[in-house]
């Protein structure tokens, strides 16, 4: 197998190389959570004191969706935010996410990466230079292109967590 960062065929070639990245991510973010139990994935360090992988599944999917949203130029419609939300909760922690199995959640997140690859499909190079604000309250301005390299970084951030998690929890019942 070789390792490129080629774009799609409909797509201009900066947008199909940060789409790329965003897809190999995504990619590696489902491998390294192939065969978890839900033991696993509900996980939180031996004393509770980590987000899980369900957790940080669901967050990757919401940042995600909502970048795919700004890209559009559209506000992410209340009835998103209920079903993959809230970003944080009341603690501004993420929120708890228990018994929702690992298939469930990269589906989810799966759903998300085909409204992205619908949304890039639209996209010409020069569109990557628009200005979006993001961040809790929208104080934040990014480009585009800032925004779909972001997706790819973040998913891999959290991956070190999940992984880091993968450890702790074969230790344990290693044990």
């Amino acid at each position: 197998m070789i390792h490129d960062l080629q774009g799609e065929a409909n797509m201009t070639p900066v947008v199909g190389m940060l789409l790329s990245a965003v897809t190999e991510n995504s990619q590696r973010l489902k491998s390294i959570t192939e065969g978890m139990s839900q033991e696993e994935v509900d996980y939180k360090g031996e004393n509770n004191q980590f987000n899980s992988t369900a957790q940080l599944i669901r967050h990757i999917t919401f940042v995600d969706m909502n970048w795919v949203y700004r890209i559009e130029g559209a506000v992410l419609p209340q009835r998103l935010i209920e079903q993959y939300g809230p970003m944080i909760d009341e603690n501004n922690r993420l929120p708890l996410v228990q018994g929702v199995s690992r298939d469930t959640l990269i589906s989810r997140y799966e759903g998300v990466l085909t409204l992205l690859k619908e949304t890039c499909a639209h996209l010409a190079d020069a569109d990557l230079d628009r200005v979006v604000t993001f961040g809790h309250q929208n104080e934040k301005q990014a480009t585009i292109r800032w925004g779909l390299w972001h997706m790819a970084d973040h998913n891999r951030y959290h991956q070190a967590h999940i992984n880091q998690l993968r450890r702790l929890f074969q230790t344990q019942t290693d044990c």
